[in-house]
């Protein structure tokens, strides 16, 4: 895949799908009804080409789109990757304090931003011509689409390479700088087929999701592979529990995103929710966190639709996956192949199946895994293969089980110990209905046990009868110190559970 081909295969997905049926709906918008079908994508993508053209923006050049879910936000996405530059995906909820840092250190050609975000400002700061999204099919007005609208289609492209950056996407973050991932062509377009192949994705599904397409998340499961397929993306602004199975339902969606933050709002919310009538819906997905067994089987039984958990990093996207039909709970799925996923122990030895490790990867020949430095520049953090951080082991079939993060595990008197086992024991206990347990100082051991629980409103349950039916069914070691009852737990901006924070309180309070 060698210069014109990187931009134009993404265009030969788009071209498939609209030859197959120009009329399809591509994008929904879940909220207001609103699409845009194959064919018409073809042709604005085309004629984004003959803008971006036009304004000398070459392979690598940088333009930000900062806004949050629409139908424009996609367009302007795949127009961009579609013709060779670099689109840069900031959440700007989740990073405003951290814009007037973020887009210097892009420096982008030009920024494209949703109308009425309250970013004057800080755009006003900006070395960079910016352009408000107005509606893709806007043909009046100074808006970015208005002024695409009014070029010809063209075949251009940037000339890109495999290599060059696709995409840059940002974690979220709130007092710290937020981390750039720089996903090249090659990383982003070879994780689409296999991620549809995991999950059992086929043009005839329609994928409704709410996640932001700001992050790797969706983009590289909503929006990648739906393409591909020639699918049909169901897109909700945001998640809305009162609204989520309506969604479904009203569009007929036959697979809806998820994880284990939505699942646990929309099985404990303050209401009851009717179990719901998604005749079309195959499954549901869960990912960005592990989805402990006991709530995983609490959803399934009580909404009666199968949830197939996966797996992936914004530096690498989707790296296993299962269909909804063929789910094994407590697992992630299998690997996809392409990533030559092993489980390697701490002298970086592989492991065989059954042994905890860490999760290794880097099936693209000699890749380069890069994110942004402060400087601005693109930097190589690991080249070949990675290691993502978690710890996990693969089965005799296959499918890989994580135990937790290498930065979350609690090593206690020198032994290693998993919170989320923790977690999977005491969720066991129905009253219970969210946990997190975390690793804090202690004199003797080193670090000691102690596990944050909320219970369910009105249960009466206590503490220590938490603690000692946890104790049965766990080793002496492994059992938590202490059960501290909370109204509820501190989350990420991306609804993950905030085990950091909970540590720090433990600090703060064992000071006073």
């Amino acid at each position: 895949m060698q210069g014109q081909a990187v931009a134009q295969s993404l265009r030969q997905w788009i071209d498939r799908a609209a030859a197959r049926d120009p009329d399809k709906a591509f994008i929904i918008s879940a909220d207001d009804g609103r699409s845009i079908s194959y064919g018409q994508l073809q042709a604005l993508t085309r004629r984004m080409a003959a803008y971006l053209a036009k304004h000398g923006i070459a392979a690598n050049d940088r333009i930000a789109l900062l806004s949050g879910n629409s139908i424009e936000h996609l367009a302007a996405y795949f127009g961009v990757i579609a013709y060779g530059a670099t689109v840069c995906t900031v959440h700007v909820e989740m990073n405003r304090n951290q814009l007037d840092n973020i887009l210097p250190l892009l420096a982008p050609r030009f920024i494209l931003c949703e109308e009425g975000l309250g970013l004057d400002d800080i755009l006003n700061e900006v070395d960079a011509p910016c352009l408000s999204l107005d509606g893709w099919d806007a043909n009046s007005g100074e808006g970015f689409f208005a002024a695409v609208n009014r070029c010809e289609p063209s075949d251009v492209s940037a000339q890109a390479a495999p290599d060059d950056s696709a995409v840059i996407l940002f974690t979220s973050g709130t007092s710290a700088r937020p981390k750039g991932v720089v996903l090249s062509f090659r990383e982003l377009m070879a994780n689409a087929g296999p991620t549809a192949e995991g999950f059992g994705l086929t043009a005839q599904d329609r994928i409704y999701d709410f996640r932001s397409f700001n992050w790797c998340s969706a983009q590289t499961f909503s929006a990648m592979p739906t393409l591909e397929r020639g699918a049909t993306l169901v897109l909700g602004r945001k998640f809305s529990r009162s609204r989520f199975f309506e969604h479904i339902r009203r569009h007929g969606a036959t697979v809806a995103a998820g994880n284990p933050t939505t699942i646990g709002i929309l099985l404990n919310g303050d209401t009851p929710l009717d179990a719901p009538e998604v005749p079309a819906l195959r499954f549901m997905t869960s990912s960005s966190a592990p989805l402990l067994v006991e709530e995983w089987r609490r959803f399934e039984e009580r909404f009666g639709i199968r949830v197939a958990q996966g797996y992936g990093c914004s530096e690498i996207g989707w790296i296993a996956a299962q269909p909804g039909e063929r789910r094994r709970l407590g697992t992630v799925g299998r690997p996809h192949d392409y990533h030559q996923l092993s489980i390697v122990g701490a002298d970086g030895e592989m492991l065989r199946a059954g042994n905890t490790g860490a999760v290794e990867l880097g099936g693209l020949h000699d890749n380069a895994f890069r994110t942004l430095g402060d400087d601005g520049r693109i930097r190589i953090d690991s080249r070949g293969r990675m290691k993502t951080g978690d710890l996990g082991f693969l089965d005799g079939d296959g499918y890989l089980h994580l135990t937790g993060r290498a930065k979350d595990l609690i090593i206690r008197g020198g032994v290693n110990i998993s919170p989320v086992e923790i977690d999977a024991a005491l969720m066991r206990q129905p009253e219970v209905i969210e946990v997190a347990t975390v690793g804090v100082p202690d004199r003797l051991y080193g670090e000691e046990v102690v596990a944050y629980v909320v219970l369910r409103p009105g249960c009466g349950l206590g503490a220590d009868e938490v603690l000692s039916r946890c104790a049965a069914s766990l080793p002496a070691f492994k059992a938590p110190k202490r059960i501290v009852l909370s109204g509820e737990l501190p989350k990420t901006e991306r609804g993950k559970l905030d085990r950091k924070a909970l540590v720090e309180r433990w600090r703060r309070e064992a000071e006073t």
